[in-house]
Formats: C-alpha cells, structure tokens, sequence
C-alpha cells in the first residue's frame, strides 16, 4: 500500500522533531515551575527559555509573552474591552473582518451590540476605506485582522491596517496563527499591539498557544485568576512540556523559513498550474498575496466533501473550505464574505503544503485530481 500523503497543514502540522526532544526532556522534570527549589528554578528555565525564543523571533520582549492553552484561548484574551496605550483612551469596541476565525468572530469579552464587521473585497483582503468609516463612527475601537487567512491564504495588508487604526485612535490584534513559521513576522514592524500565535501550526504540540503585547499596552484582564502565572495574566500551572515544544518549534521554524518558504511556493505554483487544467477549475485569492503553502479551489459541479472522501481514498489528506462542526458542513463563512454564491462555497477544496511535502506528494495529488475530476464534475 502506497505511503499516505499529508495535504492538510493548515489544520495542524507534523509534530518536528525538535519539539519532541524538548517535550520528552521536559517530562522527565518533577518541579514545578512555581517553587523556588532547583527542581522549580529548572522548570522555570525551560518555559523562560521557550518565552525568550518565540520574543525574539516576533520582535518583542519576553516579558509581554503570555503562554496559553492554544491559539483560541489566545485570542478570548486579547479581546478585551478597556486595553490602552498610555496615549490613548480604552478601547470600547470590537471591529472584526468578515474573515476572521470563528475563535475572533465570537467577539472574546465585548457585549454583541459593540462589535462590528469590517467587509472584505472579492479578493478577500480587508476592505481599507470600510474600516477608515466603521472608525470614524464610533467610541475608540480594538480592530482584528489576521495576518493569514487560513483558507485562502490572502495576506492582510497589516502595516496599513495598523496606520489607519492607529490615527484613528485604536489598537489593532493580530491573528498571526497561520504566519509563523511560514512568511515573516514582527509585531513592531507591523505594527500591531497584540499578536497571537498557536503551537500546532509551526510544527510544535496541539494545547499550546501564545499572545504577545506590545510594549506599552495596559488594561489586559485575564482570562483565567488563581495562582497568578505568567506574570499575573493567566492563572495555572505551565505546561511545561508543551511549552518547551513550542520554542524547540519555533526555534527551527525561523532558521529554516526562507528555504522553507521558496519549497513551498514552487510546488505549489506547480500544484494550482495542474488544477487550472480542470475546465472552470478557480483557485480563490490567487490575484494577491498569500501564504505560500496554500491552495483553495473549486470548479463547477464539484461538492467540497464528496472530493475530500475521494482524495482521502485516493490516500491523500485534504480539507474543504466549508466550515464543518459536529458533523454539519456549511458553507465557508470566508468565501462567503468574499461575495461567493453558497453553492461555490460550498465546492471549496483546500490542499496545504509544509515544510516535508515532496514534488512527489504534488504528482499524486494531481493524478488523484484527474480522476476524481473526471468523476465528480458536472459534464
């Protein structure tokens, strides 16, 4: 039987073997890293190790680096009513982009009736003169825009978001979950006052998250209150483990991301050249920037999650650009935003790359594609 190949890193990554050795180091630690015992100094060690390595690689200092349960518990933190510059007043609303994950798009702790969406154009980048009015309109805003998009690929123009939002008083939080690792990342440069960021996507263990501040930013509240970690914004004992696997990831992820960013990018231009063969065959957001790793299409007739059970029989891991929860597909809510029909939303496949796929893994992904095409498309 043919060797399986892995299409859907988007969703979640291999675990790299960097983050294993660090993981198994760390479980053979018996400290907690509360106690100011040497058992506790050296646990402390590996999680301050981990805080420093993911500072230096978004360009922040470890001090504003709070360790989370993952990327959607990151999130709820940063979305909070009442954070401020010390040259500004409290943020007092919630300005999301249409395209947001469904993690932002519950709005963390703002009241319903004070968050508001930025539309998107058919591009799926963030409509700019939109959000110049939504911020005229209003209280101080706390804005959202992600880095990446998770289903396309599209890049957010950030530094220009943060320029607008900035002069029109606010703060901007950025869901920079699905850039790590795969295109570069600064928080100052960018512009951004938070940042949150998922182990699991940079090769790192599932459970493990992070938000970054700004130097500056005040009124964070916690999520969780107890023992007070992580210098009191996020009560509970460390995962230790986990953590340390997020900086061995992170780590490796950064030395390697320009290789890794150009491997990634030549197959999957040769990838989208093989799918625009399909008659109809669209590849979304392909007019602007995007990750490198990333490819959504449909093409006429076809049904997301038929293609996703003939992929995987055809032994090969893919993904639908439907949102999927407790076993009911929906169309997806990004294409949805961009101005897709339902019924094309609802055809959206998403095949994404890493830093292992081969050019072999692109030759049997296409010829799964031919014959699934001739198969599930309308004649």
């Amino acid at each position: 039987m043919r060797n399986r190949v892995y299409l859907d890193w988007n969703a979640t990554t291999p675990l790299r073997a960097e983050a294993r050795r660090a993981m198994l180091a760390a479980w053979d630690l018996v400290g907690n890293p509360s106690s100011v015992h040497a058992e506790g100094r050296e646990a402390r060690r590996l999680i301050e190790e981990a805080r420093a390595t993911l500072a230096v690689a978004v360009g922040a200092l470890p001090r504003n680096v709070v360790f989370t349960s993952a990327g959607t518990e990151a999130n709820a933190l940063a979305l909070s009513p009442g954070l401020r510059r010390s040259s500004g007043g409290p943020v007092e609303r919630l300005l999301l982009s249409a395209v947001e994950h469904a993690s932002v798009l519950a709005g963390g702790r703002f009241a319903a009736d004070k968050i508001g969406l930025i539309p998107v154009m058919r591009s799926g980048v963030v409509d700019l003169d939109h959000l110049r009015s939504l911020l005229r309109d209003g209280a101080p805003a706390l804005v959202s825009v992600m880095a990446a998009n998770n289903e396309t690929g599209a890049l957010q123009p950030v530094a220009e978001v943060a320029r607008i939002v900035h002069e029109a008083g606010g703060l901007l939080h950025v869901d920079a979950i699905q850039a790590l690792g795969k295109i570069p990342f600064e928080i100052n440069g960018m512009g951004a006052d938070l940042a949150t960021f998922s182990a699991h996507k940079v090769g790192g263990p599932k459970g493990v998250g992070a938000l970054v501040v700004a130097e500056g930013l005040t009124g964070l509240e916690p999520l969780l209150r107890g023992g007070g970690q992580e210098l009191n914004r996020r009560a509970g004992t460390e995962n230790i483990a986990g953590i340390a696997g997020f900086g061995a990831a992170v780590k490796v992820a950064l030395q390697t991301l320009s290789e890794d960013a150009e491997q990634m990018a030549t197959l999957r231009n040769r990838l989208e050249n093989g799918i625009r063969g399909s008659a109809g065959a669209t590849i979304f957001s392909d007019e602007v920037k995007r990750l490198p790793n990333t490819v959504l299409f449909t093409a006429p007739g076809l049904k997301a999650e038929t293609a996703v059970i003939g992929f995987d029989l055809e032994g090969i891991a893919v993904s639908s650009g439907s949102a999927c929860s407790s076993g009911k597909v929906q169309p997806s809510h990004v294409l949805s935003a961009m101005g897709y029909d339902p019924a094309v939303a609802q055809g959206a496949v998403r095949l994404s790359l890493g830093w292992s796929t081969e050019p072999d893994d692109i030759n049997r992904a296409l010829e799964a594609w031919r014959k699934l095409g001739n198969t599930l498309l309308k004649s």
